[in-house]
């Protein structure tokens, strides 16, 4: 591929952008392959070292905010001719409850992702809350004749502390790997507002 055909694929691609975002980013890659050029590397080379149209696609995607994707996709290309706006408002009943289930349905699961992250956490607190009430207790009832009491409180106590200390690693796995899954759903939400299906 040389770097006529990169950039016009890299055009195509992101076509849902105003011309000015568009010739953007086109002449800051477009400039950057000609650097490497002038450095003497081959023009095959340069575009291939850059990686696929995709690649630089996903990080153009990662710097752009969801919400504005999402109102560059439904800002009309062109003023609605009569007939199209009649339909649009006829067709509302089917396609408003439609749209607002499919957000509803997305937000849900997000906020789900995000719940059982939490509930680990406080899986974790009470743990280390269970392991400081313990031994505290235990070491109140040193001093009461009840030895045996003090004894089986010191030992859940210390037996929470260790499940405490074991979670807690457990926990900071569990949010960085949801922090990451979110991420490349929202990735994998700008790929389709984008159209990723018209690639060729």
């Amino acid at each position: 591929m040389n770097k006529e055909e990169f950039l016009a694929l890299l055009r195509e691609r992101l076509s849902i952008f105003p011309p000015e975002e568009i010739e953007k980013y086109v002449s800051y890659y477009g400039e950057m392959i000609d650097d490497h050029i002038e450095d003497g590397f081959p023009e095959e080379k340069v575009i291939e070292t850059l990686g696929s149209v995709d690649d630089i696609l996903k990080i153009i995607l990662e710097e752009i905010a969801l919400s504005s994707l999402i109102k560059q996709r439904i800002k009309p290309k062109r003023r609605l001719k009569p007939w199209e706006l009649l339909l649009w408002i006829i067709f509302s009943p089917v396609w408003v409850p439609l749209a607002i289930t499919a957000l509803a349905l997305v937000w849900s699961l997000y906020i789900v992702l995000w719940a059982l992250v939490i509930c680990m956490y406080a899986v974790e607190l009470c743990f280390a809350i269970c392991a400081v009430g313990g031994l505290a207790i235990s070491a109140v009832m040193l001093f009461v004749p009840n030895a045996f009491a003090a004894g089986v409180l010191c030992s859940g106590g210390l037996v929470c502390a260790g499940l405490s200390i074991l979670f807690f690693p457990l926990c900071l796995l569990t949010t960085k790997g949801t922090w990451k899954l979110a991420k490349k759903i929202v990735l994998l939400i700008k790929f389709l507002i984008i159209g990723k299906g018209n690639k060729k």
